[in-house]
């Protein structure tokens, strides 16, 4: 069949890593932006002070920032297949 060659190339090209840790990476993105976006604040209340208020995309932020570097260094590292 002249075309099964071409379905197969496809099907093993959504198999590489890099692929879905770029997916999974944007999506976390993605996040931060409209939690930057549409999310509410952390308000903190302190008596002598005064209340403190951190939008709460920085924490999410913090937490994209970790997750991206875990799956850049387990998607993009290069594999020797011998």
């Amino acid at each position: 069949m002249p075309g099964a060659g071409r379905g197969q190339k496809r099907r093993r090209s959504l198999l590489v890593p890099a692929f879905w840790g770029a997916v999974s990476i944007v999506a976390m993105w993605l996040a931060v932006l409209f939690d930057g976006i549409f999310g509410g604040d952390m308000v903190f209340s302190n008596p002598s002070s005064g209340p403190t208020i951190i939008p709460s995309a920085v924490a999410v932020a913090l937490f994209a920032f970790i997750g991206t570097t875990a799956v850049a260094k387990r998607a993009f590292t290069r594999r020797d297949l011998d």
